[in-house]
């Protein structure tokens, strides 16, 4: 099975313009998300979507970026126009978050791990314990 992972990254967040570039501890947020994406073992590529220049520079210097239009509305859209520009096919592709710089490598491999060839939509998800009130 093959699986392609794009992370998308917009520069025009209306609650933080340039997040992707926001350094943590020294090194980008991308950057992080990057590398522990690269850390999985079933991912065949990695590559960031990007609208921005900026970040598509960022990216190039260490790791794999394609542009893409700025008129998508969602980062599922974005990645739809990086998988069409690809030469290579691929089974799957994951969607992961340009803003989970602590993701963890083996989410991203229990998710792949769910993938059955028959599978078209597939999310980690995390049961919320807190205890509930009522009033």
């Amino acid at each position: 099975m093959k699986v392609l992972g794009i992370i998308p990254a917009r520069y025009a967040s209306t609650r933080f313009p340039g997040k992707p570039l926001a350094h943590i501890g020294g090194i980008s947020m991308i950057q992080r998300v990057y590398e522990q994406t690269r850390k999985s073992n079933v991912l065949h590529q990695v590559v960031v979507a990007t609208d921005n220049i900026e970040i598509f520079d960022h990216v190039q210097s260490f790791g794999q970026a394609c542009m893409t239009a700025d008129s998508h509305v969602s980062g599922t859209d974005r990645c739809h126009e990086v998988l069409t520009k690809q030469t290579k096919q691929y089974d799957y592709v994951i969607n992961i978050q340009g803003d989970e710089p602590f993701i963890a490598p083996e989410q991203i491999n229990l998710l792949a791990s769910l993938l059955d060839g028959q599978t078209e939509l597939a999310t980690l998800v995390k049961k919320n314990y807190r205890s509930r009130t009522t009033t």
